[in-house]
């Protein structure tokens, strides 16, 4: 048995294990930008402007300016009113539901992240669909007037891209929490799950996301109403946490091009897996997510022959059956495609 978690060298379209070499199409990393040599170009040169880290909190009397400048510039491009970053995408979610649920009842949708999570798992089963159309029936009958509704934009395993139209029919005062970690910065043409979710009067919408995915920053990013972005710069959480490596954040800001380009190679590379696979019965995707979800239990077994490595592993748990996705990445040369084509079909 091939052991894969004890890699010394960095994850990219291909990896080296005991002198062979894997084809891999995995991860998270849709926009390739971990080996984007403009990127890290990037990155050096915040790190020669800003320094490898900052140990400071938000709160201390000398503060680097890139912070406030990378939340301007991130709520801007994402389509929000006000943007607060953090270390990490789980202290984010964290930050969100600590300090929003409070008084208010607490819905949760299907498959929500566990970063997402109060105390334990919420357990609510069902078809997203299902959830949502019961949802509107339990809010708009309750006696309840506030709520806080929390849930990812999608399902990135068993790729589903979620509708929520079903918010327009809610009565109450709602706070709307949405994990897009997994579609900012490649769904909606690069931009977030904000510019899908209808607006209205008695709903605030707030969005949560690692950046450590598309974006390829090790950060934590929530976008939002300006009222409650305050509200959450006030809390104690985030007063007391130390910010992300100002570097990353100098690279993503100056980084527009890059993800342009990026996200042109990552679509071309998904349509031409998805023209081939929509031929056949035996994979499950949705329009121009990079990811594709194999109804072949044995499928990475027999790719693992010829030396290609895909994402698998048992769902739901370890005594689950096995879950094999294609992942794809901007890293991928129109060699790989070819190659991994050749051996699925």
């Amino acid at each position: 048995m091939i052991d894969f978690t004890k890699l010394s060298s960095p994850l990219a379209n291909t990896i080296n294990v005991n002198g062979d070499e894997y084809l891999y199409f995995g991860g998270t990393a849709y926009l390739g930008i971990p080996q984007s040599d403009d990127f890290l170009k990037l990155y050096i040169e915040g790190i020669k402007k800003y320094g490898l880290n900052n140990g400071t909190s938000r709160t201390n009397n000398v503060q680097l300016g890139i912070y406030d400048e990378v939340e301007a510039y991130a709520s801007a491009k994402f389509g929000a009113q006000a943007a607060l970053i953090t270390s990490s995408g789980y202290l984010a979610a964290q930050l969100l539901v600590q300090n929003l649920s409070g008084s208010r009842e607490i819905s949760y949708a299907p498959a929500s992240h566990p970063a997402l999570w109060l105390t334990e798992d919420p357990k609510i089963t069902g078809t997203f669909t299902e959830w949502s159309a019961n949802l509107v029936d339990e809010i708009n009958n309750s006696d309840k007037e506030n709520w806080v509704i929390v849930t990812n934009s999608m399902n990135n395993l068993f790729p589903e891209i979620y509708d929520f139209s079903f918010v327009s029919k809610l009565n109450k005062q709602v706070i709307l929490i949405v994990d897009d970690s997994h579609g900012i910065g490649i769904n909606n043409n690069g931009l977030s799950a904000l510019s899908i979710i209808p607006q209205s009067e008695n709903l605030k919408t707030i969005l949560v996301a690692s950046m450590a995915k598309a974006l390829g920053v090790d950060a934590g990013l929530v976008l939002g109403p300006s009222d409650l972005i305050q509200d959450l710069k006030r809390s104690n959480m985030f007063l007391g946490a130390s910010p992300p490596s100002a570097a990353g954040l100098y690279a993503f800001k100056n980084g527009s091009e890059i993800y342009e380009s990026q996200l042109s190679k990552l679509k071309n590379n998904t349509a031409k897996v998805a023209e081939v696979l929509a031929k056949s019965n035996n994979w499950h995707f949705v329009d121009q997510f990079p990811v594709f979800l194999a109804k072949n239990a044995d499928l990475s077994a027999r790719l693992l022959q010829q030396k290609i490595l895909v994402s698998s592993f048992p769902y739901p748990d370890k005594n689950g059956p096995k879950v094999n996705r294609i992942v794809l990445s901007s890293w991928h040369s129109r060699a790989d495609i070819e190659t991994l084509l050749q051996a699925i079909t």
